[in-house]
Formats: structure tokens, sequence, C-alpha cells
């Protein structure tokens, strides 16, 4: 699954479960609660049952001494409601009126049946519940897919489809670079301001044909230790001769992380490129790391807007397409890469986390 479908996928599972884990504890709860005053009034009722019979005089065979125990009290200036029941921690008690005059009959009753069919109770519906729960955990997880599966087929498609383009510019972008170098030797030629914007675009399509590419690799991803001083090292040396004028400062020392070659090269030389194209004249870029992090900085004008830097619309230049910036946090989410940025007036640093 691509980055996307996982959390489609997720979110559409997470939500339609939740929902039905939600109901079935709440039915669980209620059905709990139900159940104990039913057990409560049936407690209630056996103490009832047994006060009856010893009014009446009958065998108390049925009932265990250990369990029932009676006594009368005398309670001449106390009124009892005839509905009294009291719940104790070890006992119930109630109160029975008799003939004579302030006099009741107290029948107690361990809780020990009680507390054990409560018990059962609670072990019962945890199981059903636990049951259930799995049951609709596997219904949840074949509802997502079949929900994702038009999604992927449409994925699929493009993907396809955009490998077949890129696979086919591939010939006339090549063909374009080579008239070009051709050309370049060509002192005449290049002295043309119209000659030196051709050979930008070039150089321009050029990357994005790289940049689309390695992102659609992303599903299929080697990763290995990278050392990311060295690809910054050759980064450099060629945005040296592109930008003589850039001061570069380099305290990359061994920094060593698990990462895909293809993809961390595309992302680090879109981000110094565009460090060395947005900086004012004789300005600097200064590349640094601290454990898991890369910094980038250059000393270039602030940054509007730096929260959509990254959105596929955004662009301080009118000139460009955009699109960079949108691949680089592509090509880093697939990687478990975040990139923040801080931005002030003299200086702009992207800050690489590696989450490995």
């Amino acid at each position: 699954m691509h980055h996307h479908e996982k959390t489609a996928f997720l979110k559409f599972f997470i939500t339609y479960f939740v929902s039905v884990a939600l109901l079935i504890l709440v039915a669980g709860f209620f059905y709990y609660h139900q159940m104990q005053s039913h057990f409560l009034k049936t407690e209630e009722f056996s103490m009832i049952e047994y006060a009856r019979h010893i009014k009446m005089h009958e065998s108390m065979a049925d009932y265990k001494k250990e369990v029932f125990h009676h006594k009368f009290v005398n309670k001449p200036n106390m009124h009892i409601d005839i509905r009294n029941f009291t719940v104790l921690d070890d006992i119930f008690i109630k109160y029975i009126p008799t003939k004579y005059h302030g006099y009741y009959l107290q029948i107690s009753k361990t809780r020990k049946d009680f507390d054990k069919k409560l018990f059962n109770l609670k072990m019962k519906i945890l199981s059903i519940q636990v049951l259930l729960l799995l049951l609709f955990a596997s219904i949840s997880y074949k509802l997502a897919k079949n929900a994702l599966q038009p999604l992927q087929e449409s994925i699929l498609m493009l993907d396809k489809f955009a490998k077949d383009l890129i696979h086919d510019l591939n010939t006339p972008v090549t063909s374009i670079r080579l008239n070009m170098k051709i050309l370049t030797k060509n002192s005449e030629c290049m002295n043309f301001s119209a000659m030196k914007r051709i050979q930008k675009s070039v150089d321009t399509i050029s990357q994005l044909h790289k940049n689309l590419t390695v992102l659609l690799q992303e599903e299929t991803f080697q990763l290995q230790q990278i050392n990311l001083c060295t690809i910054m090292q050759e980064i450099v040396e060629t945005q040296q001769q592109i930008y003589p004028n850039i001061h570069f400062i380099q305290e990359c020392q061994d920094c060593i992380i698990k990462l895909n070659a293809h993809a961390i090269k595309q992302i680090l030389q879109n981000l110094i490129s565009n460090a060395c194209k947005y900086n004012i004249s004789d300005g600097y870029v200064k590349i640094y790391n601290e454990k898991q992090r890369l910094y980038i900085q250059n000393s270039g004008p602030k940054i509007e807007n730096p929260e959509k830097i990254f959105s596929r619309a955004y662009s301080s230049d009118e000139r460009s397409s955009g699109i960079g910036l949108d691949i680089v946090n592509r090509l880093a989410r697939a990687m478990n890469i975040e990139i923040q940025v801080q931005t002030d007036k003299e200086s702009n640093t992207f800050i690489l986390l590696f989450h490995s």
C-alpha cells in the first residue's frame, strides 16, 4: 500500500470499528446494571419468602443456615418503610414488621451467592464483548479493504499512466539535453539570453523528470545505510559550479542513516538548489547536522507562508512550477522524514528530522 492508501484504510477501519466497539461496550454496561438490579430484587424477594416461612412456621429446610439469619428487634420509636432493603459490603438486611408494635423481624443474608452471580455475569459479558469486537474487527478490515479497492484501482491506473509518460519523456528530454550541450560549445549561441533561458528550462525539466522517476519508486523503496555527508559533498560540488558567488559552509560530520539513496539525493538536491536559487547576492548556504537532524540554512529573504511551502500550488517565484517541494515532501514522508521550516528576515533553515 502507498502511504495515502494506508492512511485512508486506517481512517475507515478505526472510524467503523471504534463506533461499533463503543456501541458494544455501552450495551454491555447497561445490560450489566439492568441484570444487577434484577439480581437485587431477587435477593430481596428471597428474604421476604424466608420471613413468610418463619411467620407461617413452615419448613426451613430449603434455606441454608449459613446464608440466612434472623432475629426480632425492638424499634418502638422508629418508623421503617416496608420497602426497606439495605445493601452492605458483605450482607443484605431487610426489616419485616410483626403484629407486635415496635417489633421487627430482621432478616440478613450473606452476599456470597450474589457476588458470585455478579462475577459470572461480568465474565459472560466480557467474553461476549471480546468475541463481538474480534468479529467486528474482521468485518471492519474487510469493509475497509473493499472500500479502498476503487481507490487502489484508480491509483494503479494513474501510476501506470505516469510511468508510461515518464518513460516516453525520457527520450525527448535526453535529446534536448544533448543538443543543448552541443549548442553550449558555440559561444555565439550562448550569448543570446533566449538560449540561457532555454538552458535553464531544460535543467528544470530534467530535474523534474528525475524527481518524478524517484517518486514513482516510492512503493518499492530499498533502504540502506547512507552517509549523508558524502551525498551532500557531491551535491555541493555541483552547485558551486552553478553558483560560484555563493559561499558554502559544510559542517556535516558522519551522519549515517538508513534511507533510499536515490530518494534522499533528490530531496537534498532540491533543497540545496533552492537554497542557492533563492539567496541574496554573495550569500551563503550552511549545511550541518546534530544527532538525527540535518540543517540546510541560507541567507535568502524571508519565506512567506512557510506552513504552505510544501503545497503543490505554492510558489514564491511566478516562473517556478511549485511542484519540486511537494515531491520533496512526499519522498520524505515515504522514508519517515519530517521537514521543518524556520524563517526570519536574515535567513531560512530547512530541518530534516530522521525518525528511524
